[in-house]
């Protein structure tokens, strides 16, 4: 069954088939380095890590490229206030971006590329758009992209410039803008003293680049002209990616990218998250009142990935109970003596579930139902699970029973010769102290079963 999936720029969604198969040009917008990326952000790279591993569960060979922006508004003002160098300060931040990917089982991509590293290309790039007259040379000596210039400006984000002229006429230089503020954007800036030592001395002048060119300049540097599929958040959606498709297919002559993906946002309690309210959580926050960061996942994929979501801690809650017990039921199914098989009417109905545009919370559905069928195998069920976790991610094959401790092995031989002796009361209170010590205590056909609650 074929994959589909939701094309922002069409508004359709529709079967996917790469341009060079069986491999997947992939390009995701990332971090930009400058602070801690927070629970909001993480949506949009754990959507994208669901994607790729859905791929490569349909056999294509996926060249995963994501940026790193370490040069832009944002990191040259912290940087400076930090009193640090661009270089150490977006180190700092990238290496803690990099802990938390890992945290959250997200697959690394396969290239990231730090926007300082592309500065060449990005002047490169800049030089074309201005012999194609698409650019121009501000008064300030900065270089702008003329939207008027561009036909199909708008086709991702449905803004139509005519509608916006008052808008339209005027240039903007900083990298991030509202909708309301469509105008022309800037490729390259020129140096000015809040830039401080940050500057790049090339055929444009003294200066440096613009967000937008960034993006465009390592895809397609990386990728091709015209990548498969590119993903976001719909935050992203205008300016920047927006504005990348124009400064792209006018440099080239070419459609950009085939797809774009976008996740849907984060809300906190109802509200947008901010630290000024109160509810800005970010990996580490949520790891220090104690929850396990695949929780966090979890309750991502009982959402489909365009809705919008409103994370409460309480819902957390209820998703660590959930992964708990998927670990606990995993972790009960005795396959030791037999080598299992994936059971495949389960799988046709997972595939189909994640093929149609990666719906995670019926896939969910799938994986509880097969727990719950008597007539599936332990040893299938758990080699069925472990497939369908190639997808989730949710680090089944990574579970281990922990061995019992001297205390629990103590406890549970009294209660045994006290069931023996039908001394119930004295069973149920051994049952009690073991709960107690973070084990729950089952009475099978077979004897009694002890399992450490997770």
């Amino acid at each position: 069954m074929a994959l589909e999936l939701y094309n922002t720029l069409t508004r359709t969604k529709e079967k996917f088939f790469p341009l060079n198969p069986p491999k997947v040009s992939l390009y995701t917008c990332g971090p930009t380095v400058y602070n801690i990326p927070h629970i909001g952000n993480y949506r949009a790279y754990i959507f994208a890590d669901i994607l790729r591993r859905t791929l490569a569960y349909n056999h294509y060979e996926v060249m995963h490229v994501m940026n790193l922006t370490d040069v832009d508004d944002k990191t040259i003002r912290d940087s400076q206030a930090a009193k640090k160098s661009l270089k150490e300060f977006t180190e700092l931040y990238t290496n803690e971006f990099f802990k938390d990917r890992d945290t959250l089982n997200i697959i690394p991509a396969v290239k990231y590329t730090k926007a300082t590293d592309y500065i060449s290309q990005m002047v490169a790039l800049t030089e074309t758009l201005l012999a194609k007259e698409y650019a121009y040379r501000g008064d300030d000596g900065s270089i702008y992209f003329n939207i008027k210039k561009d036909p199909s400006y708008g086709k991702l984000s449905n803004i139509t410039i005519e509608k916006l002229e008052d808008n339209a006429s005027g240039r903007i230089k900083k990298d991030e803008y509202d909708k309301e503020n469509a105008q022309d954007f800037a490729l390259w800036k020129m140096w000015d003293e809040a830039d401080g030592d940050v500057f790049w001395e090339t055929p444009l002048g003294k200066g440096r680049p613009g967000w937008h060119i960034e993006c465009s300049a390592m895809s397609m540097t990386t990728l091709g002209e015209t990548l498969d599929i590119h993903t976001g958040g719909m935050d992203n959606m205008f300016p920047h990616h927006e504005n990348e498709i124009a400064q792209s297919e006018c440099a080239t002559g070419k459609p950009f990218s085939r797809f774009f993906l976008h996740n849907g946002l984060l809300l906190v309690d109802g509200k947008k998250m901010s630290k000024s309210l109160g509810n800005f959580y970010s990996l580490r926050d949520l790891i220090d009142k104690g929850y396990d960061p695949l929780a966090y996942r979890l309750w991502l994929l009982t959402s489909h990935y365009r809705t919008l979501t409103n994370f409460s801690l309480e819902a957390l809650k209820g998703s660590e109970t959930a992964l708990k017990r998927l670990y606990r039921e995993f972790l009960a199914l005795d396959s030791q003596s037999t080598t299992g098989h994936i059971n495949e009417a389960y799988k046709e109905k997972f595939l189909a579930f994640i093929n149609d545009d990666l719906d995670t919370p019926r896939a969910l559905t799938v994986m509880w139902d097969i727990l719950k069928d008597t007539a599936v195998s332990d040893a299938d069920k758990k080699a069925t699970l472990l497939d369908f976790d190639k997808v989730l991610g949710l680090k089944l094959a990574d579970q281990k029973e922990e061995p019992l401790s001297e205390e629990v092995k103590t406890l549970a031989r009294r209660r045994k010769e006290a069931r023996i002796k039908k001394d119930f009361k004295e069973s149920d209170t051994l049952r009690k102290q073991i709960e107690e010590l973070g084990y729950e205590v089952k009475d099978t056909e077979d004897g009694q079963e002890i399992h450490a609650i997770l």
